[in-house]
């Protein structure tokens, strides 16, 4: 059973390795766009995360030191640290891209309406007269 097993598992990973290298094709505009949001949604994200971890810190060592002298313990003064940065709201950047693009199908004009028909949509004429070759 083993040696069966070892030479199917050696086949099964030399098929299996082009797949794992193959290249993915470059991203669309748009995907390129989204994608580039998201990162920058992902690093305000973090820095929010950061801020409000600094504030809690800020928080207890203010408690930890209030409750140590009045318990009359003797505490050191504390290390000086940058003071907590506020990332503000997230502000989407953007994107020429997205400036040049064509207009969207409402600004187009794209759902106006037909212009007034000024002749009715038919016509009196035979189909031996508007096509004379076709016989």
């Amino acid at each position: 059973m083993k040696s069966l097993l070892t030479p199917s598992l050696a086949l099964a990973a030399v098929l299996a390795a082009p797949l794992a290298l193959a290249k993915l094709p470059p991203l669309s505009a748009d995907a390129q766009i989204k994608a580039d949001e998201a990162k920058a949604k992902g690093a305000w994200a973090d820095k929010v995360g950061a801020y409000q971890l600094c504030r809690s810190m800020e928080r207890v060592a203010d408690v930890y030191y209030k409750t140590a002298k009045s318990a009359g313990k003797e505490t050191r003064p504390p290390v000086a640290t940058a003071p907590c940065a506020d990332p503000g709201p997230f502000a989407a950047a953007v994107a020429p891209a997205a400036a040049s693009s064509p207009k969207p199908l409402e600004a187009s004009g794209a759902h106006s309406p037909a212009a007034t028909a000024t002749s009715p949509p038919g016509s009196k004429a035979t189909e031996a007269q508007l096509d004379p070759k076709k016989k």
